[in-house]
């Protein structure tokens, strides 16, 4: 009789086991858990991706948005003769020396010795 009760005890243990088993399969195929269930704010922002459209682009879109292009003006040459002549000019203008200014133009000014070298002391007077 005590062996009939663990046998008929174990099978009822072993029938119970393979029901939970087969029950937590069944609801982990049906019904994901939380981690795998997607979030449903993403899959309402995917289906409005999905569904959107944009508008076509018009050539008379950027009317009025852009200024349009305009070729500047080609600038003004100087004139060959006005350079020739301010080249004269310039050729026959004086030169102006400073410290020269009293000095009549025509009359050449007395060139002064402008490099003024020191004398050089006797090397064995220092030491």
């Amino acid at each position: 009789m005590l062996v009939q009760l663990r046998a008929s005890t174990a099978r009822s243990a072993a029938s119970a086991i393979t029901r939970v088993a087969r029950v937590n399969a069944v609801r982990g195929f049906i019904a994901p858990t939380v981690s795998r269930r997607a979030d449903f704010v993403q899959e309402l922002y995917l289906k409005e991706l999905k569904a959107y459209k944009p508008a076509p682009v018009k050539e008379s879109d950027s009317v009025g948005q852009v200024q349009t292009f305009n070729i500047p003006k080609t600038p003004k040459s100087p004139e060959e003769a006005d350079l020739a002549s301010s080249l004269k000019e310039y050729e026959s203008m004086a030169v102006e020396v400073e410290g020269n200014e009293g000095v009549a133009a025509g009359t050449p000014a007395v060139v002064e010795d402008w490099l003024v070298e020191e004398e050089e002391e006797e090397a064995g007077a220092h030491h």
